[in-house]
Order: structure tokens, then sequence, then C-alpha cells
């Protein structure tokens, strides 16, 4: 993204960043639901679980819509695939939503 001085440029990074925090917190949270389903880690402990549980009350409502629409396949949820394209695909667009509002880009 370009560094571009004033508050919408400071605005976008801060969108920027916390869609990134987003996919890290999805990713933390199918990597715990992995270690959770093949035994690696036991479900008892605490602090695990405790990451466990804010990742899935950060992510529920954004997974919710997405796994109405996409069934699992062989047991697997793509939800969450599906959830971090879009996630990366509204970062990718988001220099260019820029550069149109403040009249430096090219509008298509």
């Amino acid at each position: 993204m370009q560094s571009s001085p004033g508050l919408l440029a400071i605005l976008f990074n801060l969108v920027d960043t916390l869609i990134a925090l987003v996919i890290v917190i999805l990713i933390v949270y199918v990597v715990i639901s992995w270690l959770y389903a093949f035994d690696i880690i036991n479900r008892r402990n605490q602090f695990i679980y405790a990451i466990h549980e804010f990742c899935r009350r950060v992510t529920a409502p954004l997974l919710r819509p997405l796994q109405r629409l996409i069934p699992p396949i062989g047991g697997v949820d793509l939800s969450v695939l599906v959830l971090i394209l879009l996630l990366q695909l509204s970062r990718q667009l988001l220099p260019w939503l820029h550069g149109v509002l403040t009249g430096t880009g090219p509008v298509l």
C-alpha cells in the first residue's frame, strides 16, 4: 500500500492490519482444531482451550454464513479456506480503492 499521509491512508492501513489479524486468527483456529482432532493436544489444557475459544468466538460470525453455503467435503470444513481467500482478495483491493478515493490511481 502506498505511504501517503492523511487520515484516509491511516484508515486503510488500519483496515489492512485488522484483516491480516483475522487471517492469522483463522489459521490459529484451524491448526488448534487439527491438533485436537488428531489427539496431539489434550483438550484439558486450559491455555490452549482459551486460545481456541477466543479464535472460535472471533471467527464464528464470519464463518457461519459461509458454512451455510459450503457443505463440508469429506468431513473438512472448506469455509475457512474460502474466508481466507476472500479476506486476502479484499486486502489486495484496498490499495486500488485508496487510489480511486484519493484520485491518485486508475479507476479500472
